[in-house]
């Protein structure tokens, strides 16, 4: 299994709009971040994880010709708002399937009113196959795919394990029966904000705890802000076994 780190920054990416933070106007391409999504890649298959406003210059940079499926962990625009641009790959390819909480399969109808269209539906918006992920396992072809429950504040989020793979992103609060979904996992991804306490998302302390809880083989940090800091500087202070991830980074699993 491969997995490609398509964007690692927050909602507002880095560097952030108009901003004389020194990590915004770092020259380090480590420091510069899309939003939040990851590619995973098995066989001949490939998932994405959430599209953003980034997704199309994600899968530009990513030379992807091919997606196989589009994963959901939540509704929020910094990992939606890129679902037109899988028109391109519904041109090629078809019907795109969309994995995702019933909540967030509402939200995106609503936002997305044109691509579920039945009736009258523009000739060049994209169709998908919703499928609804419930808090047990799917397949995806002869993978089983384990949905893993946390909280981004109060709102729902799904986290996903594939085989030795689990990443997880925009959590504050993981109950402990859904932590051991994903103990020892080989590689666990994880959101880690910034320093200081968030009221939903995990800060790094919080994202270092929850790794030794996890205990995995090796972690990367993802959903990553300015605030954190440089790239070089913070991964020097991490534990052994724990990473930065940065835009662009793959892994083999």
């Amino acid at each position: 299994m491969k997995v490609t780190f398509l964007g690692t920054g927050t909602s507002q990416g880095v560097p952030i709009i108009g901003s004389d933070h020194p990590v915004c106007l770092s020259k380090d391409p480590k420091d510069k971040r899309l939003r939040v999504s990851v590619l995973v890649e098995w066989d001949d298959y490939t998932y994405v994880i959430d599209c953003g406003p980034d997704f199309r210059y994600q899968m530009l940079r990513a030379e992807c010709k091919r997606i196989d499926g589009v994963i959901f962990t939540h509704e929020h625009a910094d990992h939606v708002a890129g679902l037109d641009d899988i028109r391109p790959f519904y041109f090629r390819q078809g019907d795109i399937p969309i994995y995702a909480h019933k909540r967030v399969l509402r939200s995106l109808i609503k936002k997305y009113d044109y691509i579920f269209a039945t009736k009258n539906k523009y000739p060049g918006a994209p169709t998908v196959i919703t499928n609804r992920v419930k808090n047990k396992p799917f397949q995806l072809k002869e993978l089983e795919v384990i949905p893993v429950n946390g909280k981004h504040g109060d709102l729902q989020v799904f986290g996903y394990r594939f085989g030795d793979f689990a990443y997880l992103t925009d959590m504050k609060t993981v109950k402990d029966k859904e932590i051991e979904k994903i103990k020892n996992v080989k590689v666990l991804v994880v959101n880690a904000l910034r320093y200081e306490p968030h009221y939903s998302h995990f800060n790094l302390d919080e994202a270092l705890d929850f790794i030794k809880k996890v205990n995995p083989g090796k972690a990367y940090l993802t959903h990553i802000s300015h605030l954190l800091g440089f790239h070089e500087e913070v991964e020097k202070t991490l534990p052994e076994n724990v990473f930065l991830a940065h835009d662009e980074l793959q892994i083999t699993i």
